[in-house]
């Protein structure tokens, strides 16, 4: 395509195989025959074909900026100013640069997307694209109904989860002395591309979020893996019911899971269809692989844990450090592991003298995340933070209420078994069982068990 040659400016290269060349090169055909009514090269295409051929599967906003990007990148190191239309070059530079491209050629084409000039940009134009961003994402998804079973759910208030998310994204970034960008007072500081290459290098859904928008505004036949983007959405029969979650939501969490398991979340429980009862809790999550637990407070706070292992119920924590604590509103944020202990979970029930709940992090009664056993209330405490994850009180209220809570499994069940097993709390407790041998007491349960349910 006549791309791999160096000039005094930009290196003109492509990153695209033969046959992905191939296909660039017929969509810039597709592009510049189209009738635009401008005075553009044939061999170039303006804004109004570049609309036309998306259509409505981007937003109007981002559609622009990525015309920008395009003409305002300079091929040939002469150019003045941006180009009257984007030529084949341009075209296949951009393209190589959003889809394939290191940090710091996405950085370049961000710059050009936000600004035409050549120097920096303020970093409330970075906060606005971000957000552009974003809501491209959730657009060009549903238009191309592509959600997977998750819906895009507009939040019950102010900010819509677009923003969240977004301001998430934007608060990795980093001025040129390390500190991170802390409050309103910094959005008119410079942005340098340096910056925002250290930004696009961290905060790694930016690049996915480009090449998403990019490769199904597009329509592209290039490989793109959704299914490590959005994981699957599984309801037991059918099941419908209004969750918590939304699409933006599940991205952002799943994004932090084990690659290996984020293709698919199953649904294990859900206080609206299994009723506000730790008994059946206990009786759905058991032994069902690593898990995502999600809670709504009464004061609309969003927040959960990630449980890297199957849970059991058993008076000791269990877990490893792959296990997080999250926040999703009224902000995001994923809180790992210190290794300061190793409480990472904690699910328990019918003892007397130890603590009956669903517990992460902290230690008992001081838990960074706790579902009571009485199911409808927790808490979170945090002074300041919670000292196996270093997270921060999640809930509005430190003891807390809550009326929705749901568990999901991630990944396969190939190595996880049914919820529904036979076993009872002395099988998967060694000790307990071996206490009540000791005391001369009978196991009453033995011999009543019902057969394990199908699912």
């Amino acid at each position: 395509m006549g791309n791999s040659r160096s000039r005094s400016g930009l290196n003109v290269s492509s990153q695209f195989l033969p046959e992905e060349q191939a296909e660039m090169g017929r969509l810039f055909d597709a592009l510049s025959s189209e009738k635009s009514g401008s005075n553009t090269s044939p061999r170039s295409f303006s804004l109004k074909a570049l609309k036309s051929h998306i259509g409505e599967a981007l937003p109007p906003k981002m559609v622009t900026r990525l015309y920008d990007g395009m003409r305002r990148l300079d091929v040939t190191g002469q150019a003045k100013g941006p180009s009257e239309g984007v030529s084949q070059e341009q075209f296949t530079v951009s393209m190589s640069h959003l889809l394939k491209g290191n940090s710091k050629e996405k950085s370049l084409m961000i710059l050009k997307m936000i600004s035409a000039t050549s120097g920096p940009v303020k970093a409330k134009e970075v906060q606005k694209f971000t957000e552009d961003l974003v809501g491209s994402v959730v657009h060009v998804l549903n238009h191309r109904q592509e959600l997977r079973g998750w819906i895009q759910k507009k939040a019950p208030g102010p900010p819509p989860r677009v923003q969240v998310l977004a301001a998430q994204l934007f608060s990795e970034m980093k001025l040129a002395d390390g500190k991170k960008l802390l409050g309103p007072q910094q959005l008119d500081c410079d942005c340098d591309q340096a910056m925002i290459e250290d930004w696009v290098f961290r905060a790694h859904l930016v690049a996915t979020f480009l090449s998403v928008v990019i490769h199904r505004g597009f329509l592209l036949h290039l490989s793109l893996d959704l299914a490590t983007l959005v994981p699957r959405r599984e309801v037991p029969q059918e099941q419908e019911f209004e969750s918590v979650l939304d699409v933006l939501s599940v991205i952002y969490v799943n994004s932090h899971v084990p690659r290996e398991q984020q293709h698919r979340w199953h649904l294990l429980f859900s206080s609206e269809l299994h009723g506000h009862s730790f008994s059946q809790l206990c009786g759905r999550i058991p032994r069902r692989g690593p898990c995502v637990v999600f809670l709504e407070d009464s004061d609309g706070h969003v927040f959960g844990g990630f449980a890297s292992c199957s849970w059991e119920i058993k008076p000791q924590f269990q877990g490893d450090d792959r296990c997080f604590l999250f926040s999703i509103s009224p902000s995001m944020a994923v809180y790992t592991c210190t290794g300061y202990n190793d409480h990472y979970m904690y699910l328990n029930q019918g003892q007397q003298t130890i603590p009956n709940g669903l517990g992460m992090g902290g230690q008992h009664h001081y838990f960074g995340l706790w579902i009571d056993e009485d199911f409808g209330k927790g808490h979170s405490k945090a002074k300041p933070t919670c000292t196996t994850y270093n997270s921060p009180q999640l809930s509005a209220q430190e003891d807390f209420r809550f009326e929705k809570m749901e568990v999901w499994a991630v990944g396969d069940d190939s190595q996880t078994q049914l919820a529904t097993s036979s076993k009872s709390i002395l099988d998967v407790d060694p000790e307990a069982q071996a206490l009540l041998d000791i005391s001369g007491r009978t196991r009453h349960s033995d011999g009543l068990r019902k057969a394990p349910d199908q699912e």
